[in-house]
């Protein structure tokens, strides 16, 4: 974890003025300041193990931070979500995904138990929006957790009919050895649609995991036959990170959003909440299960093709830091790494196929 799970709109100091003097997690007191200030460093540093840092942020997370937190649809609100026209001014149309987005928002508002917003900051910047004028682009994102899921995180960018993208990645509390939920909707030019939803299974043999749920998603998946398309081995193996039912589709008809991809995508987001709901949670499985999220941000983090074009279009710095401390918040970061040269969001699918979409859809695949 990142500090931006620590923090919300306020700085980084000011989020230790705290209602009571001294908490604990494992057996371990967190008094006062300093040792707040200290626990931050030790996250920022890498040097406390996955299941620590989530207990941490699970503490300061139910800290009374004096009635700062924002519900939910305060903080959708900030930044004028959700956007009803886009920041070309040039598009008549509503925005292609924003269905999407509404319905994610409405159904965890509705279906999570004690749903809390977490800050989209490292302690330096705010995630949570970034414009382009110039270029007409412009990015929100919003993060929140429940008591089902460690993480929830959500993600529009808006450039006009050139690009517009929905990405929303939902992490079951390590509490479920479960897979990973990942979103990636993508448009270019209204002309070129990409589109994958999946569970991200966490373990090679879907049988690791606490329940199996192939079974449940292949009927789902029988109904569409235009989301049954195969990734490109150009750009992907196949055989890693990828569920036998993941949704995929590289389409020319828009008409398959609203018509397959939408009522789809509503099923697997139900399904995959149901599944939580269908086991136990099991405390045992808490460090291993977050030793294999960390590794798939980690994964992700170095090969999220986004970084591209999240550099092209806010700097270097800020592409880099909200990769690694906002999309995938666990990673491990390898300094001096250059951007992707081929960004997932920078333009149409080429000759070659179309650009890789960003990794927070990919997880190890069950292979029989």
């Amino acid at each position: 974890m990142k500090p931006q799970h620590l923090l919300l709109v306020v700085p980084v100091a000011a989020a230790y003025t705290l209602s009571s003097p001294s908490h604990s997690f494992m057996g371990t007191k967190i008094n006062g300041p300093q040792h707040h200030a200290n626990l931050l460093m030790d996250m920022e540093t890498n040097t406390l193990d996955p299941l620590t840092k989530y207990q941490v942020e699970k503490t300061l997370k139910n800290i009374d931070l004096g009635g700062r937190s924002l519900n939910l649809r305060q903080a959708e609100a900030v930044h004028g979500m959700p956007w009803k026209q886009s920041i070309d001014k040039n598009v008549k149309d509503e925005l292609l995904y924003m269905p999407f987005w509404e319905w994610t928002m409405s159904f965890i508002e509705d279906n999570l138990t004690d749903l809390k917003v977490t800050p989209c900051h490292n302690g330096k910047t705010d995630f949570s929006y970034n414009v382009n004028t110039k270029k007409k682009a412009r990015i929100v994102n919003l993060c929140a957790s429940s008591k089902e899921y460690r993480k929830i995180r959500m993600t529009y960018y808006d450039a006009g009919d050139n690009t517009q993208v929905f990405n929303a990645v939902f992490y079951p509390d390590p509490q479920y050895n479960l897979p990973i939920l990942g979103v990636d909707l993508l448009a270019f030019n209204r002309k070129k649609y990409l589109a994958i939803v999946d569970f991200q299974p966490l373990h090679e043999v879907e049988s690791d995991h606490a329940t199996t749920y192939e079974h449940i998603l292949q009927p789902i998946k029988d109904k569409y036959e235009s989301l049954k398309g195969r990734m490109s081995a150009k750009f992907y193996d196949e055989t890693q990170f990828f569920s036998q039912q993941m949704l995929f589709a590289r389409f020319d008809k828009e008409g398959i959003i609203s018509d397959d991809l939408f009522p789809a995508f509503q099923s697997y987001v139900k399904t995959h909440l149901d599944l939580i709901r269908s086991i136990e949670a099991n405390s045992a499985d808490m460090k291993m299960v977050l030793g294999r999220q960390k590794e798939y941000d980690t994964y992700s983090a170095e090969r999220d093709p986004a970084t591209g074009l999240f550099a092209a279009m806010y700097g270097a710095d800020w592409a880099g830091d909200f990769v690694h401390d906002f999309l995938f918040s666990m990673s491990e970061r390898k300094e001096g790494g250059a951007p992707p040269s081929v960004p997932f969001m920078g333009g149409p699918p080429g000759a070659g196929g179309p650009p890789r979409p960003p990794a927070s859809v990919t997880k190890e695949t069950h292979r029989p």
